[in-house]
C-alpha cells in the first residue's frame, strides 16, 4: 500500500475485528471503515479481511499487511520517541499511567504539587488497571503493582501494597451474624478464596463489583466487608480492620518504569524520581503498619 492511512485502517481492523470496532479506533464512522475497506480490496483485486458470524478475520494477504503495517508503526513510535529524548528542557508533554486507587487515594496531592512545582510539564494522568504499552507511546511512565514487568522497560522497584480486610466501625455491632456479608471483586465462582482466610469465612458474599472504588464507598457506608488495600481503607476514620485479622497479605511490588528510549529525558526522570520519593515517603501505609485502630 503507498498510502499510510491505510495501514491505520487496516491494523485497526485487525485490532478490533468489527468495523465498527475498527471506526471507535480510529475517531471515524463506520460507513467509513466500511469504504475504506473496499477501496483497499479494490486496489489489490484480492479479499484482505474475510466476514465471519464473529467479525473480520485477515485473509492470508491481509496478514501481510498488517505485519507490514506493525513494521511501519514500530517505526513512527520509535522516531517520536527519540524525539523526546532528545529534548533537554524541564518541558513539555508527559503522559503519566497510574491504577486509578492509587492515584485517588494516596498520589493525588502530590501529582498537584508537581504540577504546582514544574508547570512547564504538561502532566496528563491515564487512570487505568491495564498495564499501557509503552513500545507503542500509549504512556511515557507507569506506575504498576507487579512480578515480572516486561523486561526492556527500565526504572525503579520499590516494595509491595499490603491487603487486609475491613468493616465500618459499627458494622458488626449493627448486624447480626447471619446477614454479615462480603463485598468483592467479580469472581467466577462467586466466593473468592481469600474469604477461607478471613475472620468470617462462612458469611456469604453479597455484592461484587469490578469497581475498587465503589467497594472502598460501599464498605464505608456500612453495606458489608471488604479485603482491600491498606493505603485506602486505613486513613479512613470510619473503617477499621475486622477482629482477629490475619497478618495482611501482600500484592507484588510497585514499579515505576518508562521505556529505554526516554530514561535520559529529563522531564521523565524528574517525574520518576518524585513518584518514587512520593511512594517511600508513604512505605509504612502502603506496607499496612499505620492501622487506624
Amino acid at each position: 500500500m503507498e498510502n499510510w492511512d491505510d495501514y491505520r485502517f487496516v491494523l485497526a481492523l485487525d485490532r478490533s475485528g468489527t468495523v465498527r470496532g475498527a471506526a471507535s479506533l480510529l475517531g471515524v464512522t463506520h460507513s467509513t471503515v466500511s469504504r475504506r475497506l473496499a477501496v483497499i480490496n479494490k486496489r489489490y483485486g484480492k479479499t484482505i479481511f474475510e466476514r465471519t458470524a464473529n467479525g473480520y478475520r485477515k485473509t492470508e494477504l491481509g496478514a501481510e499487511l498488517v505485519g507490514a503495517a506493525e513494521q511501519m508503526e514500530g517505526i513512527s513510535f520509535s522516531v517520536d520517541r527519540r524525539r523526546k529524548a532528545g529534548e533537554t528542557e524541564l518541558s513539555g508533554p508527559v503522559t503519566l499511567s497510574i491504577p486509578d486507587a492509587l492515584g485517588q487515594y494516596l498520589l493525588l496531592s502530590y501529582l498537584a504539587d508537581f504540577c504546582g512545582q514544574y508547570p512547564d510539564i504538561k502532566l496528563s494522568l491515564q487512570s487505568s488497571y491495564r498495564f499501557a504499552d509503552l513500545d507503542r507511546s500509549e504512556a511515557d511512565v507507569v506506575i504498576r503493582s507487579v512480578a515480572t514487568p516486561p523486561d526492556h522497560l527500565v526504572g525503579r522497584r520499590l516494595f509491595p501494597y499490603a491487603l487486609s480486610y475491613y468493616c465500618r466501625r459499627d458494622y458488626l455491632e449493627k448486624t447480626v451474624p447471619a446477614h454479615r456479608q462480603w463485598i468483592t471483586s467479580v469472581a467466577p465462582s462467586g466466593s473468592p478464596s481469600w474469604i477461607a482466610d478471613s475472620p468470617f469465612p462462612g458469611a456469604p458474599v453479597a455484592m461484587m463489583s469490578d469497581d475498587i472504588t465503589l467497594r472502598h464507598k460501599a464498605v464505608i457506608n456500612g453495606y458489608g466487608m471488604i479485603r482491600g488495600a491498606c493505603y485506602m481503607n486505613d486513613p479512613e476514620p470510619d473503617l477499621m480492620r475486622l477482629p482477629q485479622s490475619p497478618p495482611p497479605s501482600f500484592a507484588p511490588d510497585f514499579w515505576v518504569l518508562t521505556h529505554p528510549d526516554l530514561k535520559n529525558t529529563p522531564r521523565i526522570q524528574l517525574l520518576m524520581r518524585f513518584l518514587a520519593a512520593a511512594l517511600l515517603e508513604n512505605q509504612d501505609l502502603i506496607e499496612g503498619r499505620l492501622a487506624n485502630v
